[in-house]
């Protein structure tokens, strides 16, 4: 069994709060481990559409509670949706924790590859569930409207084998590339991460990302 730490609720996986013990029971209660963790992989993965502008530095907006409380057509982006995925799961007593990498976007758009400087990702994250006596990664960033708009299938998740990016798009040309990791955590590690963006996309830092004007929305 994994460390106490990865069933209790903190800042960030906030599982105690009452809008996501709800949301949990809503969409999972009642349910075996794995198929709870299924239902709720699919029901945030394409409850929300990813949207990598909105990303806020207060330590408030990174509570799992203020993605799920937000207008959900605002959307969220990766960490947003692994951490809201994390504290639903927790608060139904399975183990969760979130894993964080720098990856690099082959097929990013050519607007948020100008905003940033680069095509690297920085604290790309995605959460990990314990279920079958082992973690197992599970992605729900992408919606299932995005990823037919970007010719990719949906990555699913069975709760069973790990569900991290798509390494390549279904004409053979890699898709996602995972550079540096940054390990498990049992919270989102808020000052290493505000530290490496600092570190890599210094002009947008300065500026304020959720400023920038967002792309037309062609997801759905």
């Amino acid at each position: 069994m994994p460390d106490p730490i990865f069933l209790a609720p903190n800042r960030f996986v906030d599982s105690d709060h009452p809008a996501i013990v709800a949301f949990a029971r809503d969409h999972g209660g009642g349910m075996p481990p794995r198929e709870a963790a299924v239902a709720l992989y699919h029901a945030i993965r394409d409850g929300w559409r990813y949207n990598p502008w909105r990303v806020g530095f207060a330590l408030e907006d990174y509570a799992a509670s203020s993605v799920l409380l937000r207008d959900r057509a605002a959307g969220g982006h990766c960490i947003d949706k692994a951490n809201l995925l994390a504290a639903c799961v927790r608060s139904l007593g399975i183990p969760s924790r979130l894993h964080f990498a720098n990856v690099r976007n082959h097929i990013g758009t050519a607007r948020l590859e100008e905003l940033l400087g680069t095509d690297l990702l920085v604290y790309h994250g995605y959460a990990e569930l314990w279920l079958g006596e082992r973690w197992v990664a599970a992605t729900p960033a992408f919606n299932r409207s995005l990823c037919e708009h970007l010719g990719v299938a949906p990555l699913d998740f069975d709760g069973v084998n790990d569900s991290v990016f798509q390494e390549f798009d279904p004409r053979g040309g890699r898709f996602m590339e995972y550079v540096t990791d940054h390990g498990s955590h049992a919270g989102i590690p808020y000052d290493a991460m505000i530290a490496a963006w600092m570190t890599h996309y210094p002009a947008l830092m300065a500026r304020g990302w959720r400023e920038e004007a967002e792309e037309p929305d062609r997801s759905g």
